[in-house]
């Protein structure tokens, strides 16, 4: 196995897809996240697993069980199982973060290049990892 190496931060900031599943594995996920400015990944709930969330370009707001808090670029978060959540872009260019499901959320190499893509197509984990 060679499990996953690369420059987060740049490999984030780059990032123009709504989400882009970059590694998973048997208990963990990352995924990079573009939210376009005024967007927001929509709310919801994952009753079996926790999310970390670090944003490394732009400005939003994430709402963890109606606690609203304003994010920036090197802050980070963790959204706990069970928590209803919502993350929104509110600066002037888009909310760039790289989060950590444990255990996955999505399909092994799902792209979602827009908001809309990704509601059209959810792919929720099969069991099938990276490697």
């Amino acid at each position: 196995m060679h499990g996953f190496v690369g420059d987060i931060e740049k490999l984030t900031e780059e990032n123009t897809d709504f989400r882009r599943v970059l590694y998973t594995g048997k208990n963990l996920q990352l995924v990079l996240m573009s939210i376009q400015p005024g967007d927001d990944i929509g709310e919801e709930v994952h009753e079996d697993r926790d999310q970390f969330f670090r944003v490394e370009q732009g400005k939003g707001e994430v709402r963890i069980d109606g606690n609203r808090s304003q994010v920036e670029a090197d802050d980070a978060f963790i959204v706990p199982a069970g928590a209803r959540h919502n993350v929104k872009s509110t600066g002037e260019e888009p909310l760039r973060v790289y989060t950590i499901y444990g255990p996955p959320e999505h399909r092994e190499g799902t792209v979602h290049a827009t908001k809309a893509d990704a509601e059209a197509h959810e792919e929720h984990f099969d069991g099938r990892t990276t490697e």
